[in-house]
Parts: C-alpha cells; structure tokens; sequence
C-alpha cells in the first residue's frame, strides 16, 4: 500500500490541497489575508489557497512526525530571521496558524489529541493521506517514470 512516505512530499500536499477543500470544517480564517507566516518573513503569503496548503502541510508532518505538539510543528515552519547586521538566526513560525490548523484539522477528525504527548493521525485521517499518496502516486508515475521509485511496485520489484 501506499503512504506518505513513498510520494514526494510537494505532490502530496498538492493532492491534499485539493481534497481538503472539499471539508467545510478546513476555511481559511479571516486574519489569513494579512498574517505573516512568520517572524523570519516581511510580507503575509500572496497565494490566495496557501490556508489550505499550510493545513495540508500540517497534516502530512502530524502524519510523519506524531505525536506532535505546536511548538515543534511552529519550528518545522520557521526560518531564518534577518537581523540586520548581527547573523542570521533560526526562529519559529507563526504558531496561531499552525494551532488553528490543528484545531480545524482536529474538528474534521483528521487528527487528535493524546493527553499530554501531542496531537496524532486518527485513523479517518491515515485514511485520507493514504489514499491520497495512492492517487499521487498513480497520477505522477504516468507522467514522470522516475518517480517510479517512490511507490510501492518498485519496492516489491526490488525484493
């Protein structure tokens, strides 16, 4: 069977973009339009569906990562923050975003909370990004044969 694991990971959020628009528990929050990602970043993102990207992106890294707090999910989304004329340092991303995509994701019951570990994959959810890779991985092995190697029919060929 197909995972997360065996896609690439910018095709896969794509996929998960477009089905998680279809859940009305997943809507973009009115602040969106002007919040900045970040510390690390100088304007709000110009992409009008980056809400839903970023929930996407959520989702495959609770997926990967779980059980996952806010705090480590702010750090996967943070960058370098310029600082003038001292060097550059790491600093975490907006961690409002990544705890309203939680909570969405948490109402559609794609996820959940395990009490005083973080938030996992509930079963509904490993559902949904599987098929999900599984349609990635059907569509993008037709038209690139070199992402062959990242399904499941090239594995058992290897074995």
């Amino acid at each position: 069977m197909t995972t997360a694991y065996d896609v690439p990971a910018g095709q896969l959020v794509d996929m998960l973009t477009k089905r998680l628009m279809e859940i009305d528990s997943v809507k973009a929050v009115d602040w969106t339009n002007y919040a900045k990602t970040g510390r690390h970043r100088q304007k709000a993102p110009m992409d009008p569906e980056w809400w839903q990207k970023r929930v996407a992106s959520v989702l495959r890294k609770v997926y990967l990562m779980g059980p996952v707090g806010t705090s480590r999910l702010s750090a996967e989304f943070g960058g370098a923050a310029d600082r003038g004329s001292k060097p550059n340092k790491a600093v975490k991303g907006s961690g409002s975003a990544t705890r309203m995509a939680l909570q969405q994701l948490e109402r559609a019951g794609l996820i959940t909370q395990q009490k005083n570990r973080g938030r996992i994959v509930s079963g509904k959810g490993r559902s949904f990004v599987d098929n999900a890779a599984f349609d990635v991985f059907k569509s993008y092995v037709k038209e690139e044969p070199s992402l062959e190697k990242y399904g499941t029919a090239a594995k058992s060929e290897k074995k």
